[in-house]
């Protein structure tokens, strides 16, 4: 029985664009149209008590507000979202108590916590030599002879990351040795992501 009635994994992300939209509601207006292509406004969630996490896209145009999925806002307010899923209309009731949001709608009630866009990359401990992602980006090169096993020098550029159009040198924190390398050119690294390990060298 718990299994028929869980919500499905389909209608928690809803209802998570459902919440996104409510609280832009109290912001400004999904950020403000504009004439040329940008990026959509994103917000992450994270299911309570499952621990899924969802990460919303939205984008305003001329046309309305588009998401993926073929959903389409009919109405919003701070309290409530009315979109057209499937071609239905479905309500959703929207509320917040602390640091969760809840939403209620015909499928079932959900709840989420909202997770910073861009977490700071100082916050949970990482081991002594890695190489973290400053910002998100693509990493677009790799430093000449940089592999794994090599040794490397404080201050030297291990690779490049490109983001807002500008090439971001990541250098090694010490002298020592390169011991892991996750960092591949062409792929998208998130802030914090871990790109390099350097083991530095004992202090004789």
């Amino acid at each position: 029985m718990a299994e028929l009635t869980a919500p499905r994994r389909e209608s928690s992300a809803i209802a998570a664009l459902a919440a996104a939209i409510a609280d832009a509601q109290g912001r400004s207006r999904f950020g403000g149209w504009r004439n040329l292509p940008s990026q959509p406004q994103e917000k992450r969630y994270r299911s309570v008590p499952d621990g899924e996490a969802y990460t919303v896209r939205y984008r305003l145009t001329r046309h309305g507000l588009e998401v993926e999925g073929g959903v389409r806002l009919l109405e919003a307010s701070r309290d409530h979202v009315v979109l057209e899923v499937g071609g239905l209309r479905v309500r959703y009731d929207v509320s917040a108590y602390d640091d969760r949001i809840h939403v209620d709608a015909p499928s079932g009630s959900y709840a989420f916590i909202p997770l910073p866009r861009f977490p700071d990359p100082t916050a949970a401990p990482a081991a002594p030599g890695s190489l973290l992602a400053p910002m998100p980006g693509t990493v677009v090169r790799l430093a000449d002879g940089v592999a794994e096993g090599c040794p490397v020098k404080a201050g030297q550029a291990l690779l490049w990351l490109e983001a807002m159009k500008m090439e971001h040198r990541v250098v090694s924190p010490a002298t020592g040795t390169l011991t892991a390398l996750h960092a591949v050119p062409g792929h998208r690294v998130e802030v914090g992501s871990l790109l390099a390990v350097v083991t530095e060298e004992p202090t004789p």
